[in-house]
């Protein structure tokens, strides 16, 4: 008991420092890649670093699989050095027995970004977008999705607009029974308008069978009303900035995906994708103790063996492997092609039970 807390203890101690090593070099690549992005706006470099923290935590969570199998490389390779694995052995106990700490503290980390990292990636990732929204179009783009139907806000210099639609089709792009309320820069209300239909075109809103009611101060709303077969309004929205709003899986804890899942239905959107995400963060744990494995199968050996180098490199590569397997997995379960229980957990079993057998393999032949 005592050698497994010293093994986990090495452990996390390996993990932190390549943790903070890695996040400043995410922080200094994405600070520059929002240099670039928002070059030519009217933005600070405070607002820049502020947008850079809000994408860590999503960066962080998604090389946690990298972080693991380098934590036990340095981990296994500085016991193989100091030969701290042969006097295990030594007294009885398997090098496999050595990895029961790691495993438990791969499995407590895979388990707290499951829980705790993924809520917060979620809400960061709202958070930068509407910043970003902010910054570039003079006022945030929020789409949401509820029991009264769809909610969308736009907005520009001229002002912001609210629509809401209590249906629309299948492209997320045409919208039906829609009520506008438009503001101007100020805030203040400056029309109200109806339509059975509005259709997303290139930097507009098609409007069918419109009314617009003019909400200005001393003016009868009614009475000043005026109907139109078809207005266009202009918007800063995208077909595919809804598309990626309703597809985005990031922005929504895991707490909540079982009821945006069944919004989704309801909306007649399909749900493949998140369906596939809501199992492959359940199966995260079980992924980064494959990592953990990974690591181990190639370096619990000897120093004076040799070939330290290249088991390091076969580790990385069988790692990399392995990540790329479950990412192929996972977009072949968003379209379908197999079941999304098999898309999601067979890889991390897979991984599991192939590193497993090397590591029985290099402990007693």
């Amino acid at each position: 008991m005592i050698l497994d807390r010293y093994f986990a203890r090495r452990f996390i101690q390996s993990f932190l420092v390549i943790g903070l090593v890695f996040l400043g070099l995410v922080l200094l690549i994405d600070l520059i890649e929002q240099l670039r992005r928002f070059e030519g706006f009217d933005v600070g470099i405070g607002q820049l670093l502020g947008l850079t923290l809000l994408n860590a935590p999503a960066a962080i969570s998604e090389i946690l699989p990298l972080l693991m199998i380098l934590s036990t490389i340095v981990l296994f390779v500085g016991l193989a050095r100091s030969s701290e694995l042969v006097v295990t052995r030594a007294i009885g106990r398997s090098g496999i027995r050595a990895l029961v700490g790691p495993v438990l503290v791969a499995m407590v980390i895979g388990v707290l970004a499951v829980t705790t990292l993924n809520p917060i990636v979620a809400a960061t990732a709202v958070r930068y977008q509407s910043l970003a929204d902010t910054y570039r179009n003079g006022g945030p783009s929020v789409l949401s999705l509820s029991e009264e139907g769809l909610w969308l806000r736009q907005g520009d210099s001229s002002g912001q607009s609210v629509i809401h639609a209590t249906g629309f089709g299948g492209d997320g792009v045409t919208l039906f029974d829609v009520t506008i309320l438009s503001f101007g820069p100020e805030g203040s209300a400056q029309r109200r308008t109806i339509a059975e239909s509005a259709q997303l075109q290139e930097g507009k809103w098609l409007l069918n069978k419109a009314k617009v009611w003019p909400l200005k101060v001393g003016q009868n709303p009614e009475a000043n009303a005026v109907y139109h077969d078809r207005i266009e309004m202009p918007t800063s929205l995208t077909q595919e900035r809804i598309r990626d709003s309703l597809g985005r899986r990031e922005t929504v804890s895991i707490y909540d995906l079982p009821q945006t899942i069944e919004q989704l239905q309801q909306a007649g959107f399909s749900t493949k994708r998140h369906k596939v995400w809501l199992q492959v963060e359940l199966a995260r744990p079980l992924f980064l103790v494959s990592m953990v494995l990974v690591g181990a199968a190639f370096t619990m050996r000897h120093t004076r063996f040799g070939g330290t180098g290249l088991a390091v490199l076969s580790a990385v590569l069988l790692g990399f492997t392995l990540y790329f397997t479950r990412n192929f997995a996972q977009i072949l379960g968003e379209n379908g092609q197999i079941p999304v229980a098999l898309a999601a957990w067979a890889p991390p079993v897979a991984a599991i039970l192939l590193t497993f057998g090397l590591l029985l393999h290099a402990e007693d032949g």
